[in-house]
């Protein structure tokens, strides 16, 4: 009896979110059961946290409507792969996605029947296969979505780990934020193995094994995970240098400009300094090209050259080939 009634429940708020308005007739009908019964039901929903209205009357009904609280939700198949779908190719396409959206996908991933993550694998190898190398090193949606269920379940992980001078090692880390900045995917965690905080870049990591052994969460330092990046960043090596000061408000250029946020400094009310450092000279130019604001810039001879002929290259593209004048043809004014 009681199976009974929560399917007939699953059933009845299914059909209360696919129309705006329901007569208890029509419901009833539905469900094969009495109004009556639909009552206790909605009531029951309503118990739930379900915030559902009702109209007294003959032409009353039930409806739907949005609360404070947010209540389980019913997917059918098709939704459900798609919201999956949704969320992997924009962690994959680093559109800006933050951890919050991370931790939503890992949930719907983990409670996905067997037979729908087969679909989203699918539709996933389908949807990636157009990729734009010079837009540098791009995260796996797989990994991001496997490490934010070990970030939020603070769970051990081990894996390979390519460093920026092309040296492997193998890292045992307990994972404890997932961070984008300027386009790359930092995973903040702390090395078990060297007793010290660590940043991964996402795109030098394979392998990567759940151990099981769970730990109490460990607080990053500064409680603060981006400022966190943004200083280790600002103070690691990088191959190019380049520091853009900006002749507009730090708030504005954020605002405009996906993925500064760690790497934009207030200098005064009307300008900011941006670390456009990086050891990818085509990142380099994007992010310079992005800021929509006069700038004064002080670079390392390759980056300059870099921007230089980048800049000439859009030019002649802009100006179009000039015409042969042997091929021109002058027609008179009537």
């Amino acid at each position: 009896m009681t199976s009974d009634m929560t399917a007939r429940m699953l059933r009845l708020l299914s059909l209360l979110q696919t129309r705006r308005e329901w007569s208890g007739a029509d419901l009833a009908d539905r469900l094969s059961v009495t109004v009556r019964t639909v009552r206790r039901d909605i009531d029951r929903l309503r118990e739930l946290g379900y915030p559902v209205d009702s109209a007294r009357g003959h032409s009353g009904g039930y409806r739907l409507t949005s609360g404070s609280d947010l209540p389980p939700l019913l997917l059918d198949d098709d939704e459900a792969v798609a919201i999956a779908v949704a969320l992997r190719t924009a962690a994959g396409g680093l559109t800006g996605i933050e951890e919050t959206a991370l931790r939503a996908l890992a949930k719907l991933e983990q409670v996905l029947p067997r037979r729908l993550r087969g679909q989203v694998g699918a539709l996933q190898e389908s949807l990636a296969g157009i990729t734009w190398e010079e837009q540098g090193p791009r995260a796996d949606p797989t990994l991001l979505a496997a490490l934010a269920v070990a970030c939020r379940d603070h769970e051990i992980i081990t894996f390979d780990y390519t460093t920026r001078h092309g040296s492997p090692a193998r890292r045992r880390v307990e994972p404890c934020h997932l961070v984008d900045s300027g386009g790359l995917w930092y995973l903040v965690a702390h090395d078990t193995d060297k007793d010290d905080w660590r940043l991964f870049r996402l795109d030098r990591i394979t392998d990567a094994i759940p151990t099981g052994r769970r730990v109490p969460p460990r607080p990053v330092p500064g409680g603060n995970p981006a400022a966190f990046v943004a200083s280790r960043l600002s103070a690691a090596p990088t191959r190019y240098r380049a520091i853009a000061t900006v002749h507009a408000p730090a708030d504005r250029i954020r605002a405009r400009t996906r993925g500064l946020a760690t790497r934009l400094k207030p200098l005064t009310d009307t300008t900011c300094r941006i670390d456009a450092s990086d050891d990818y000279l085509p990142r380099i130019a994007q992010t310079l090209a992005g800021l929509d604001a006069d700038y004064t810039l002080d670079a390392d001879p390759e980056v300059l050259h870099h921007l230089r002929t980048t800049a000439h290259r859009a030019l002649h593209a802009a100006d179009g080939p000039r015409p042969d004048p042997s091929t021109v043809t002058v027609q008179r004014a009537r």
